[in-house]
């Protein structure tokens, strides 16, 4: 009985995953969608799809800055035109134009995966080359870029409704911990 009440309770709104590269957004989302019964979006592969690229492809031909323009548009349409979905960002999403005021008026919510400098360079270290803002930073520096980077974003990612602290748990851990504060 619990459970359809919780169900009710969500209803018609979505959870909108962000933190930094590799701190899990797809990988949970994807577990979180399948337990509430919500359609799991990446965010990245909904870019992906509506330019005809991949990520990479679009900042090696097109550049950053029309990524980024492209980001803002997008993110106000995903959050207006879907509802009961699970949206994994990209890392940089909420960090541009007025994104994240958009993904707070829009999804109550909004959960960081938060994931310490040191396990942010574990993860990416074997993923450099699919990550166009990192493949080109080289192996001794990836620790500080990572660090400097990340508290850069930290004022955007810590504006979410929610902090889910990452390091040391799986993934089924974070995703009951998720679901425990879903409002």
């Amino acid at each position: 009985m619990k459970m359809v009440h919780f169900y009710l309770k969500l209803s018609g709104m979505n959870i909108v995953l962000l933190g930094y590269m590799g701190s899990g957004k797809s990988t949970i989302g994807k577990i979180l969608a399948k337990r509430l019964n919500y359609t799991f979006i990446d965010f990245d592969a909904y870019i992906e799809q509506l330019e005809g690229m991949t990520i990479p492809q679009i900042f090696e031909k097109k550049g950053e800055i029309h990524f980024r323009k492209k980001e803002s548009v997008y993110i106000s349409r995903v959050l207006e035109q879907h509802e009961n979905s699970i949206v994994a960002l990209g890392g940089g999403t909420p960090c541009y134009g007025n994104n994240m005021s958009y993904i707070l008026g829009l999804a109550k919510n909004v959960v960081y995966l938060k994931v310490s400098v040191m396990g942010l360079s574990k993860r990416l270290m074997p993923e450099k080359s699919g990550r166009p803002l990192i493949k080109n930073i080289a192996d001794e520096d990836l620790t500080e870029f990572i660090g400097k980077h990340l508290f850069e974003r930290s004022v955007f990612y810590q504006q979410a409704t929610m902090t889910i602290d990452c390091d040391g748990k799986d993934v089924e851990t974070i995703v009951g911990e998720i679901q425990k504060k879903l409002v």
